[in-house]
């Protein structure tokens, strides 16, 4: 299938690992030209080696920029000024009992998760608009919907995210731009990969066998039992940021492994 992406200018941020890293890697392949984003300038640079070895033809930069903060954004807006696919991937996540997460764990959760998002969007859809030709996408999570009492501020991120990109969308009426949310399931990224193997070493367990016990006790609804691979949320992603899903729109669309019992 010819997804239109040709050509296509790409900014995804967040995305010198794990998720982003895989939809960074996933539009160079359909020949997008596509700016990867980071914090470092060392791990921007080497993400830009790995997707360019991994699609030779496409034209890939980096823009070092923390995305938690206006000046932030900006950097990253003034040296990429438009875009046509704008994935909002960027965020962080932390088990912590909500009688914990303080004040300003809430606030740097909203900066990082939503007003990333926020400001490049209010940055970029005018140019989408002017050119009649966008897409926006916001990386929440299945636990927007289900929010976890373990993480309570990021899930409330999350649902906030499918806030913002039904109302952006409600902007779009009558163009060829669209605005869509991707909600993934527990998936095997750089944190959590991280985070599951340093359990298994405290518990003296494999990594498997967490994930096991992760999916019985956790998130038993689930119907893969496992993490997803980053390369399952990217092939989503980049079916919805091509000229053939031109008739989505406003969605929210779940690529959770079956964790999400609703139909709706």
């Amino acid at each position: 299938m010819d997804l239109h992406l040709l050509g296509k200018r790409a900014v995804v941020s967040g995305s010198t690992a794990g998720i982003g890293f895989a939809i960074a890697q996933a539009l160079a392949r359909e020949g997008a030209s596509v700016v990867v984003n980071g914090r470092d300038d060392a791990r921007v640079e080497a993400a830009v080696l790995a997707v360019r070895a991994a699609a030779p033809r496409a034209e890939v930069r980096g823009v070092a920029a923390d995305l938690a903060s206006a000046d932030g954004c900006a950097k990253l807006v003034r040296a990429t000024p438009d875009v046509d696919v704008l994935v909002n991937n960027v965020g962080i996540f932390e088990p912590k009992a909500f009688g914990e997460v303080t004040d300003a764990d809430w606030l740097r959760f909203f900066e990082v998760n939503v007003l990333s998002g926020v400001r490049l969007s209010r940055a970029y859809l005018p140019g989408m608009l002017a050119r009649n030709w966008g897409r926006i996408l916001f990386i929440s999570s299945e636990s927007a919907l289900q929010i976890p009492s373990e993480m309570i501020h990021y899930g409330t991120t999350k649902t906030a995210q499918l806030a913002v990109a039904r109302g952006l969308a409600e902007t779009t009426r009558g163009t060829a731009v669209t605005v869509n949310a991707i909600l993934p399931g527990p998936t095997k990224s750089e944190g959590v990969g991280a985070f599951v193997a340093a359990l298994a070493a405290q518990q003296k367990k494999t990594f498997e066998q967490i994930e096991k016990e992760f999916f019985s006790h956790a998130r038993p609804s689930s119907l893969l039992q496992r993490f997803l691979a980053p390369e399952e949320i990217a092939a989503l992603v980049t079916f919805v940021a091509s000229g053939a899903a031109s008739g989505v729109n406003g969605a929210a669309l779940r690529v959770d492994g079956g964790v999400v019992r609703a139909i709706t």
